[in-house]
């Protein structure tokens, strides 16, 4: 019998938690794109035909499979939104799991990641990282890392003033150099929140994980883009995101392996 490195059950329960929260950031994404809030409306509708969707096509990954990415009453599209941040929460919530077992840091990571996903997709459509996550976010992060991992206070509070210092810096700078915004406040904001989560010893793995990714999405773009009108339009929230998720996952791995040269 294979020993697994994991418990599979941990595995799947945290698979689980994943969809279902997954299915809930989509529904947030969705609903901040067009302008509704999570209550208004009460429940889910096909935005074509305004078929209220039930129960059974709600379910995360299955039911989007099972129609097929249509409404089951007007045969229009779905947003494939939905099934990529839904597959995203499965695939966060499941490498945190098998990472951190089931703990408090399994926890802390879950709501903060969550919290990147929904800003992340909603600056991809939008271009804004909303403040109703970045602040809450950035208030809630320095006390939730100080207390719940190894940072305490001071690592918390430093992590968080240097990200959100250094990209109000930049900022700045951008502005003063170019006349014109490079990086937004939402940028500012959503560092201070990785920043205390961070800490001071993984930001510049987060800033080079972000930097390099962002490049890359931008070259590719601008080979893709024949009329040159996007290239240089590319919501960096997303990559910070990643950066700071790939970090979380794998910054310790990768600062052992790099100290031990």
């Amino acid at each position: 019998m294979i020993a697994l490195p994991f418990n599979l059950h941990e595995i799947i329960g945290a698979a689980l938690v994943g969809a279902v929260l997954g299915s809930f950031y989509g529904c947030c994404v969705l609903r901040y794109i067009h302008g509704q809030t999570l209550t208004n409306p009460r429940r889910s509708t096909c935005p074509q035909c305004g078929h209220t969707i039930r129960w059974y096509e709600n379910i995360p990954l299955l039911s989007y499979i099972v129609l097929g990415g249509k409404c089951s009453a007007c045969r229009q599209k779905i947003s494939p939104l939905y099934p990529i941040v839904e597959f995203t929460s499965v695939m966060w919530a499941v490498l945190l799991m098998i990472v951190y077992g089931p703990s408090s840091t399994w926890l802390l990571h879950m709501f903060f990641g969550g919290l990147l996903i929904v800003a992340s997709f909603i600056d991809l459509k939008t271009f804004i990282l909303p403040d109703i996550i970045t602040i809450p976010g950035s208030i809630a992060a320095v006390p939730c890392a100080a207390l719940l991992t190894p940072l305490g206070w001071d690592g918390a509070l430093m992590g968080a003033g240097i990200g959100g210092g250094l990209f109000w810096s930049l900022r700045l700078l951008y502005r003063g150099l170019k006349g014109v915004e490079g990086l937004g406040l939402g940028d500012v904001k959503i560092m201070f929140m990785i920043g205390a989560l961070a800490g001071p010893q993984n930001l510049p793995l987060v800033i080079t994980v972000s930097a390099f990714s962002g490049l890359v999405a931008g070259l590719v773009m601008m080979a893709v883009d024949k009329n040159k009108e996007y290239g240089s339009m590319i919501p960096f929230g997303p990559f910070l995101a990643l950066g700071s998720m790939l970090t979380t996952l794998y910054g310790t791995p990768f600062w052992n392996w790099y100290f031990s040269y």
